[in-house]
């Protein structure tokens, strides 16, 4: 894996967050991802922006990921709510973010193979937020993704993976129904997410190795991708259905 350092980014609470949280919630993996269906034609993107802003870092070592300590499961527990609570704030592909783990220990230059040759963090997490208003919109990473499920309504996750594949995922805490807490997301995989129809918001964690960098987040052109992926574009028009005034959340 190549020599490590231990002066690398990061390292407990930082007021000065670089533009490294600009990772994006998204990022590679997964085989086994359920059903695939095969699609055509690739698509260019637009190249890492390096305007994404940056995610507040609440703490990173790289032995103790920060815990926020308790969070209620009241049913009535609103987003802004869980927002407060985590310091969660917008964020231009992921709803609300922010930054939990930064690993103090990088993998030199040398240490990885392109694209990460230049060296980076051993790994790096966040929380995420999801709303009606504000899903996360198309893009990649380069880097393997693991998505969590925590609290909140069920999340429709769209990969469109390398090969020309795509799959629809759940992610959730009705493993009865088949919806998963886990997803994997491999490195150069575009995906988007919505809630399920009626909810209200989804809290997630994202876990990536090695860390994530400016460099390694691409947002899509959408309308490149939707030629290769034709049902992104069904997948993005359909409005998430807003829950009745009162409703219930799931936690």
């Amino acid at each position: 894996m190549g020599k490590v350092d231990s002066g690398g980014a990061g390292g407990g609470p930082r007021p000065d967050v670089d533009d490294a949280t600009a990772n994006a919630c998204t990022s590679k993996a997964a085989t086994t991802v359920g059903e695939r269906h095969s699609t055509r034609n690739c698509s260019p993107v637009e190249a890492g922006d390096a305007s994404i802003a940056a995610a507040p870092v609440l703490h990173g070592t790289k032995r103790s990921a920060w815990h926020p300590g308790r969070v209620s499961e009241d049913a009535n527990l609103s987003a802004e709510q869980v927002r407060d609570a985590l310091g969660l704030v917008p964020h231009p592909t992921c709803g609300f973010v922010a930054e939990t783990y930064r690993s103090t220990d990088r993998i030199e230059p040398g240490g990885l193979p392109a694209p990460f040759a230049d060296g980076r963090p051993i790994g790096s997490a966040l929380f995420f937020l999801v709303t009606p208003d504000a899903p996360v919109h198309p893009h990649r990473i380069r880097n393997d993704q693991l998505y969590h499920h925590y609290l909140g309504d069920p999340l429709e996750v769209l990969a469109m993976y390398e090969d020309g594949t795509h799959a629809v995922e759940v992610i959730g805490g009705d493993i009865g129904a088949g919806q998963r807490l886990q997803l994997f997301l491999p490195g150069g995989t575009f995906h988007t997410a919505r809630l399920a129809s009626g909810g209200r918001w989804h809290l997630g964690g994202s876990t990536e190795w090695p860390g994530v960098e400016p460099p390694d987040v691409e947002t899509a052109d959408v309308d490149a991708l939707g030629e290769r992926f034709p049902m992104l574009h069904d997948f993005l028009a359909r409005p998430t259905t807003r829950p009745a005034p009162g409703r219930p959340g799931v936690g």
